[in-house]
């Protein structure tokens, strides 16, 4: 090592001074000119908040001054919710980069204003602020609001006091609004403008209610409409006209009457002791329609009207716009079916009409069409007889009999045992059925109570007239089981009759029961012609043919008996000397007694 490489550094030596070609400066040079520096520019430290100052605004971009060496560029869009943003404003930046690649200050505006707004927005709540916000988008169910850069949710029902229909009008709006919930935890903020509007109008409201008098006419605007009623806006205060309050006539929707946001004229009908619950009218501001009635109307005049309500009942009918009457389901036809105004008259038909009763103090009116026709049982003697025939249609049925209608408004009865003459009827649907047609023949006429009896069976002679000299009593005919029960079965007879078998005579031969669908030979046991009645046995007809044959067999053997009596008798009476001729004639007795056997 040299001499030199070992000499000792004097202690004031300034390294700084090394490769230096510039003059050097002394100390309190040094001092002066950092002091001075550090007065022009800011120390700069990452991920801070500063404030700054704008520099220039154009419609892409704002140029912010921090005091640093260089101005830093932030996109126009982080200052929607201030369109008047200028230069010259002071505004809080977010140092994200000192220097990107190229030498260039990163700021945001946005990140510096979401820095401090939830301190912000918790003081706006605490406080009751009006603070403003840009409206960005429309999301489900309401609005995202830009407030202190924090995405806040505005609810559909804050927008306003009134239903909104088009929530896209609001967006790209500036408006004002009051925080009214935040949650920490989600970092979720929900604002209201309705609460600003509701602040305005609650001193018009107290004010409204305050004069508020049953009768008293004020103007409203339709706030909505549901199927019930109108909800009408008086000014801050809500009523509600009911349906049946906004037309003297009948309507099916309030929309026929009413749109939404018109201005209309209302009187206040009722309200309740707080004035909450409000009914209006509309119809109360024009003359009833009864006191336009025309003043000559009267009972028995004829009137033209539309069906507007149909009931099961009867018919209303509009005779004029809010004047109607009642056409009953009596006065629909002469008939006297229970039927209901459905089966005649249908909604919005035009009908013509009686007046039969006319209230105009009530304001009632009921109406009548049958009135138009001539009334059938006027003229019923002459043109349904008795005795005469006709073709009806059956039109129900009883246990008893059938209703025929011959016409509309005369219908008869057919009693169950004038149906046949030959078959046993248990109801009326095993002979015919609704709908069909029937031939029948006029038995009796009863005008005054509108009655008539009516008779099918009597078109034909009566058959029990020729059934009674064929079933006589011990007749036997040939028969089919068609049913059997426990006291007997029913036998098919010749000529479509029914007889009646009980079940003691419907033993076989066999010592078996008679079954159904076997065809038998039987015998008329009784006949009644009035009530219609054939009683048969079987069992009578081999019981007796077997009774005959022992009969017979039982007289041979007594006639065998008395004539072999009279043999020994003769015998004995001629105990003589036997000759050959007696032995002869003892001989051709036997012959005869033997050819007998």
């Amino acid at each position: 090592m040299t001499e030199t490489q070992n000499a000792p550094v004097a202690a004031d030596f300034d390294w700084s001074l090394v490769g230096k070609k510039q003059d050097a400066y002394s100390a309190s040079d040094r001092q002066r000119l950092e002091d001075l520096y550090e007065k022009t520019l800011k120390t700069v430290v990452n991920l801070e908040v500063i404030e700054g100052t704008v520099v220039a605004v154009n419609a892409r971009e704002v140029v912010v001054n921090i005091g640093y060496k260089s101005d830093g560029v932030i996109p126009r869009n982080e200052f929607k919710y201030n369109p008047d943003l200028k230069a010259g404003d002071k505004i809080p930046v977010f140092v994200e980069q000192q220097e990107d690649g190229s030498g260039q200050l990163i700021l945001s505006h946005k990140r510096a204003r979401a820095t401090a707004s939830w301190d912000k927005v918790c003081k706006a709540l605490e406080t009751d602020e009006i603070i403003k916000g840009y409206v960005k988008c429309r999301t489900k169910g309401g609005l995202i609001v830009d407030v202190f850069g924090i995405e806040a949710f505005l609810p559909g029902s804050q927008i306003d006091v009134k239903p909104i229909r088009d929530y896209d009008i609001y967006v790209g709006k500036t408006m004002e609004f009051k925080v009214v919930k935040i949650n920490n935890e989600f970092k979720n903020v929900v604002v209201s403008h309705k609460a600003l509007i509701e602040a305005e109008l609650e001193t018009q409201k107290r004010d409204i209610i305050s004069k508020l008098e049953k009768g008293q006419v004020l103007e409203g605007t339709v706030k909505n409409i549901t199927s019930y009623g109108v909800f009408i806006d008086l000014g801050g205060v809500d009523g509600l006209i009911h349906i049946t309050d906004l037309s003297w006539g009948r309507i099916s929707h309030p929309e026929e009457i009413v749109k939404l946001d018109e201005k209309i004229n209302v009187v206040i009908l009722d309200f309740d002791d707080d004035k909450k619950r409000i009914a209006l009218g509309l119809k109360q501001l024009s003359s009833h329609p009864w006191d336009g009635l025309s003043a000559d109307l009267k009972v028995g005049d004829k009137v033209k009207g539309k069906v507007v309500v149909l009931a099961d009942y009867g018919a209303f009918i509009e005779v004029q716009p809010g004047v109607e009457g009642l056409i009953h389901v009596s006065e629909m036809s002469w008939s006297q079916h229970l039927r209901t105004a459905q089966d005649f008259l249908k909604v919005g038909q035009e009908v013509e009409a009686v007046v039969l009763t006319l209230d105009r103090e009530e304001r009632k009116m009921s109406l009548g069409v049958k009135q138009l026709t001539p009334d059938p049982w006027s003229f019923i003697t002459t043109k349904y007889p008795k005795g005469s025939r006709h073709t009806g249609t059956v039109r129900n049925f009883t246990n008893f009999g059938v209703f025929v209608e011959l016409e509309e408004g005369v219908d008869g009865l057919v009693h169950i045992s004038d149906l046949s003459w030959s078959k046993k009827i248990k109801h009326p649907s095993e002979f015919t059925k609704v709908g069909d047609k029937m031939d029948v023949s006029v038995l009796e006429i009863d005008a005054e109570n509108r009655r008539l009896s009516l008779g099918h069976k009597q078109l034909e002679e009566n058959p029990w007239d020729v059934f009674e000299t064929i079933f006589t009593e011990d007749s036997v005919h040939t028969g089919t089981v068609l049913s059997v029960n426990d006291k007997g079965a029913v036998i098919g007879l010749p000529y479509g009759v029914e007889g009646f078998n009980p079940s003691k005579h419907l033993i076989k031969a066999d010592k078996k029961q008679a079954q159904v669908e076997e065809v038998l030979e039987f015998k008329v046991i009784e006949f009644n012609k009035d009530s219609k009645r054939i009683v048969v046995s079987h069992a009578r007809t081999h019981e007796e043919e077997k009774r005959a044959h022992e009969k017979a067999e039982k007289a041979v053997k007594a006639e065998e008996k008395e004539e072999t009596k009279k043999a020994v008798k003769k015998v004995k009476d001629t105990q003589e000397r036997t000759t050959l001729g007696d032995i002869s004639a003892l001989s051709d007795l036997k012959d005869k007694m033997d050819a007998k056997k």
